[in-house]
C-alpha cells in the first residue's frame, strides 16, 4: 500500500510572539514493513531546521524560529509504501511464549527501561484491576496482552481530549473515560505491572476518518516478547496493529514521543488555539514493493 499523509498543525495568537525551539515527532520509522518515498516539512514564520536520532531511534527535528509571528505553522507531507509481510499470530511452537516472559540476559538490560511503571502511584490501582479480571495465560504470552488490549477496548470509553498530558492510569480507570493516548498509557502500565516490556507508541491511524481529512494523531501500545520482538497492540479499538498504523516515535514514556512540543515568549492570553487534521490518501501502487 502506497499511503500519502498531510499531517497540518496551525497554531494562532493574538499577535507576534516569540518562539522557542520545538521538537517534532513527525517522521515516520522506516524498516522491513515501512519505506519512506518522500518527506517534505513545510514551516512557517523562517526557520532553521536540524535532524537528530535520540536514545530510541527515532528521527527528531529540531526547529529554531527566526522570527516572531501570530501564526505557527507545521505541515508534515509524507508519502510512503507499507510492506508485507506484516506481522501476525502464530499459534504454534515455536511462537508460543510463556507468561509471564523470560528476557535473555542480552535483552535484560534494555527490557527493564520498559518494565518499570511511570506512574508509580498508579500501581496499586492497576494491581486491583489485574485481580480482577485475569488476563494470564500461562503459554500464551502475546495472547495475554491482546487480552488485555481488549479489556481496556471494552471498559474505557474514548474521548477526544485537547489537554496536553496524559491521565495517569489510575485517573484513567477512575472515569473509565479517555484520549488514546491514555489508554496507550494505561496498557502499557498494565502490561509493565503484569511483568511484560512496554512502551508508548506515537504515530498516525489511516482509515475512513483521515481519509475524510478529519483525523488526528495517535498513540498506541507496543509489548516486547522474546523470539517475537516488539507486537503493537491499539487498546483504542481492542486490537493488533495493522499495516494502517503508520510509528513515528517510540519511547519508554508518553512525554518522549509528543509529536510537537515547544515554547513561546508571551502571555498565556496571548494564546488562541491549536487546529489539526490528519488526512490520508492510498495511491496507486508505482511498481509492486516487496520485503525481505
Amino acid at each position: 500500500m502506497r499511503l500519502h499523509i498531510e499531517h497540518v498543525s496551525t497554531y494562532s495568537y493574538t499577535r507576534p510572539v516569540a518562539f522557542h525551539r520545538h521538537r517534532l515527532v513527525l517522521r515516520p520509522r522506516e524498516g522491513h514493513d515501512a519505506r519512506i518515498e518522500r518527506m517534505h516539512l513545510r514551516l512557517s514564520p523562517t526557520h532553521h531546521i536540524e535532524w537528530i536520532r535520540d536514545v530510541f531511534g527515532n528521527s527528531i527535528a529540531l526547529v529554531d524560529w527566526l522570527e516572531d509571528a501570530d501564526t505557527l505553522t507545521i505541515v508534515n507531507d509524507v508519502t510512503l509504501q507499507r510492506l508485507a509481510p506484516f506481522p501476525v499470530r502464530h499459534l504454534h511452537q515455536p511462537w508460543q511464549v510463556p507468561f509471564p516472559p523470560q528476557y535473555d540476559p542480552l535483552e535484560s538490560a534494555v527490557a527493564s527501561v520498559y518494565s518499570i511503571p511511570t506512574y508509580v502511584d498508579s500501581v496499586p490501582a492497576l494491581r486491583d484491576w489485574l485481580a480482577a479480571f485475569p488476563i494470564g495465560k500461562t503459554l500464551d504470552a502475546e495472547g495475554s496482552m491482546l487480552a488485555l488490549c481488549k479489556l481496556i477496548a471494552s471498559s474505557i470509553k474514548y474521548v477526544r481530549r485537547n489537554e496536553k498530558g496524559v491521565q495517569t492510569p489510575a485517573e484513567t480507570l477512575r472515569l473509565a473515560a479517555g484520549s488514546c493516548r491514555d489508554m496507550a498509557t494505561l496498557m502499557m502500565d498494565a502490561a509493565r505491572v503484569a511483568g511484560v516490556a512496554a512502551r508508548f507508541v506515537s504515530g498516525y491511524l489511516h482509515g475512513s476518518v483521515s481519509m475524510a481529512g478529519r483525523g488526528s494523531t495517535h498513540a498506541w501500545t507496543e509489548i516486547y516478547l522474546p523470539t517475537l520482538g516488539w507486537r503493537g497492540f491499539d487498546p483504542t479499538i481492542g486490537e493488533t496493529v495493522t499495516m494502517n498504523h503508520i510509528v513515528t516515535g517510540v519511547s519508554n514514556h508518553p512525554r518522549g514521543v509528543m509529536p510537537i512540543s515547544g515554547t513561546f515568549t508571551g502571555m498565556a492570553s496571548d494564546y488562541l488555539g491549536l487546529r489539526v487534521t490528519v488526512t490520508t490518501t492510498v495511491l496507486p501502487d508505482s511498481e509492486t514493493a516487496h520485503a525481505t
